[in-house]
């Protein structure tokens, strides 16, 4: 079926697009990501204590981007596999659509915790930073790898499981 290795990697190429283009600022403590993550850190203290709460808002935009790094390696990794394996150096790669079904769920998995933190948490849908709204950007970029992330997880399992049991 050539139609979901089309749209696996349209949706691979969102995710990592949405994903890395957002390190810098996740990185550098940006302005913008001090202010949502200081304001779920201080939403979170009053539920987990203000430990866990100012851990948050000091290091969770390290650890978001690092988790939403590792994903998006791992959703583009097939282009290094299929690259190795034309130059000989790898004989056998793994399965395109095993490792999109992965990191497909990888991201779903981040970006609930995203939707999440901006329906329940003081953030909400639309980020308001210093008189500037996002328009509700970071939340509508959230929902749609939720769900692409999920749609992507289903349809690459489905067809790595097909092929494996031929």
């Amino acid at each position: 079926m050539k139609i979901l290795p089309i749209f696996s990697w349209a949706v691979v190429v969102w995710i990592a697009k949405v994903f890395l283009l957002s390190l810098p600022y996740k990185f550098t403590l940006h302005p913008d990501t001090q202010h949502i993550f200081g304001t779920i850190g201080a939403w979170m203290q009053g539920f987990l204590g203000d430990t866990i709460g100012s851990l948050f808002a000091n290091y969770g935009s390290y650890a978001v981007g690092s988790v939403e790094l590792i994903t998006s390696l791992v959703l583009l990794s097939p282009i290094v596999f299929w690259i190795l394996k034309k130059v000989g150096v790898l004989s056998c790669a793994p399965s395109r659509s095993l490792i999109h079904a992965i990191g497909g769920l990888m991201a779903s998995g981040v970006m609930a915790g995203a939707t999440f933190f901006h329906l329940f948490t003081p953030l909400g849908i639309e980020v308001i930073h210093e008189g500037k709204s996002d328009g509700g950007s970071l939340f509508y970029a959230a929902v749609s790898i939720l769900i692409l992330g999920l749609i992507l997880f289903v349809a690459n399992y489905r067809d790595y499981k097909s092929k494996v049991s031929q």
